[in-house]
């Protein structure tokens, strides 16, 4: 976790630097300020900073140090169980396909008979999804 507080302060650090640069840099080529970039650049920095601090005070409030800096800890040792997946399911790739034909048909000049099209085939590829282990080889 130190590592990622000293990567962030540093991002922190080089986008107040870059932030002055491109500011001044701007007043002094075009005689204007240029909002956009400097603004920016500018949340990039207090953002980077806000992270930074954010897991400085998680740090101290764990009272110690993770399992990742440990110079003599295994791989294993952070590795938490993550839940069950099924790598052969075709579900999560019919559901994406009928997500993208629902909101396309919603962006492409509103073609609201893709989206009412799109529907059941959510539904059911959300169905089919959950219910992938009560039916065939993998019923419980």
């Amino acid at each position: 976790m130190k590592s990622n507080i000293v990567i962030f302060w540093t991002l922190a650090v080089f986008f107040a630097i870059v932030t002055t640069i491109y500011t001044v840099w701007n007043l002094v080529t075009h005689g204007r300020l240029e909002w956009a970039g400097s603004m920016a650049l500018l949340a990039c920095g207090t953002l980077s900073g806000f992270i930074a601090f954010y897991i400085g005070l998680v740090q101290k409030k764990l009272g110690g140090v993770l399992v990742e800096d440990l110079e003599d800890a295994d791989i294993d040792d952070g590795d938490p169980e993550l839940g069950e997946f099924s790598p052969w399911s075709w579900w999560p790739f019919f559901l994406a396909l009928a997500c993208s034909v629902l909101l396309m048909g919603l962006a492409i000049g509103f073609q609201f008979w893709m989206s009412f099209l799109a529907v059941p085939l959510v539904l059911v590829s959300i169905v089919g999804w959950v219910y992938e282990y009560y039916r065939g080889n993998f019923a419980r």
